[in-house]
């Protein structure tokens, strides 16, 4: 239920909602295409972060940000500090890049969209510390209502974060949690936040 592509009329009625919360949203057919649109709006020498996001990895975004030499890296700064003695410094580093991408994990058919965070380290960017924000959305990300967005995360996404996390930390009893929730009703700066909705499922 939770991986199934919305179809054209949804994901068009989606966008409208968007539109009227002011937020901006295009199509990409598949993720090739999506990365091309992601790249063409960050302008070269740009400062930017890409957040955690399967999504972003998938389609190699993560990659040209981080390896092209055509931006300047949040991500690659941060790796070369220390988390115990430089904690303060990365914490400011990582919330207000001048452009930050990532994904979400739900889109209502009205244009509210919803964030699930263990830590909350993505979402001070995204609220409202950077200037720009790209989320890269699978189309099966779009539900109803809040009602479903909030199944969607606990019964669908929260087990497979979970197991992605003890992977990826080798962590073997981790379980993850719904700790922090952004719901963005609207947003204030025009042309601030854009969607790139992709008609292939990515991430989850």
């Amino acid at each position: 239920m939770w991986d199934t592509l919305a179809n054209d009329q949804t994901i068009e009625k989606t966008i409208a909602g968007l539109k009227e919360r002011n937020i901006d949203a295009v199509i990409a057919e598949n993720g090739e295409d999506a990365k091309k649109k992601v790249l063409e709006m960050l302008p070269k020498g740009a400062e930017v972060m890409d957040m955690t996001s399967i999504t972003l990895d998938t389609i190699g975004v993560s990659e040209a940000v981080n390896q092209s030499g055509d931006y300047n890296s949040v991500k690659t700064v941060l790796n070369k500090l220390n988390r115990e003695t430089d904690h303060l410094e990365m914490q400011k580093l990582g919330a207000a890049p001048e452009w930050v991408i990532g994904s979400v994990h739900a889109v209502t058919e009205d244009g509210q969209v919803v964030i699930a965070s263990n830590t909350g380290s993505q979402l001070a960017a995204y609220v409202y510390g950077s200037a720009h924000v790209i989320w890269v959305v699978g189309a099966q990300k779009i539900v109803k209502n809040l009602d479903d967005a909030m199944k969607r995360i606990n019964d669908y996404i929260l087990p497979l974060e979970t197991e992605r996390a003890r992977k990826a930390y080798h962590l073997p009893e981790f379980n993850s949690n719904v700790s922090k929730l952004l719901i963005v009703n609207k947003e204030f700066t025009p042309k601030r936040i854009t969607i790139v909705f992709v008609k292939e499922q990515l991430g989850f």
